[in-house]
């Protein structure tokens, strides 16, 4: 598979769909779920799902005049790509900045670094 890219926020869409999904899945599908919510019409829907084929991120197949989709990138694989690239890009691999970047930003709440140190000692013992 070639180097995984960040997807641009219309693809991650439709692969939000995918992954919630069971393999495989119709365009008809993505439409229900999310082109009326996006008031996406049906080929801008085809030609997305074209790009994620083009991007290895699905595998398509023709069954009689429908084609069906399976992803081929999971979506915990691609978080942790997306958690890496922005943990390198943003923070220099720190995870003390990133930390400190949410709590300044009141983005997290001194019960949630409860949580995380609870998280952090049953990592340990």
């Amino acid at each position: 598979m070639k180097l995984m890219k960040k997807l641009p926020d219309a693809e991650f869409e439709i692969m939000k769909v995918v992954w919630t999904n069971e393999p495989p899945i119709t365009t008809s599908i993505v439409m229900e779920q999310l082109g009326k919510e996006k008031e996406w019409k049906a080929q801008t829907i085809l030609t997305l799902m074209a790009r994620l084929v083009e991007r290895g991120f699905l595998r398509t197949e023709k069954k009689g005049k429908e084609r069906i989709y399976f992803p081929l990138i999971s979506r915990e694989d691609y978080l942790k790509f997306e958690t890496g690239d922005f943990m390198e890009r943003f923070h220099d691999n720190s995870f003390a900045s990133l930390v400190t970047t949410l709590y300044d930003g009141k983005k997290i709440k001194d019960n949630d670094l409860d949580e995380l140190a609870k998280w952090l000692k049953e990592r340990r013992d």
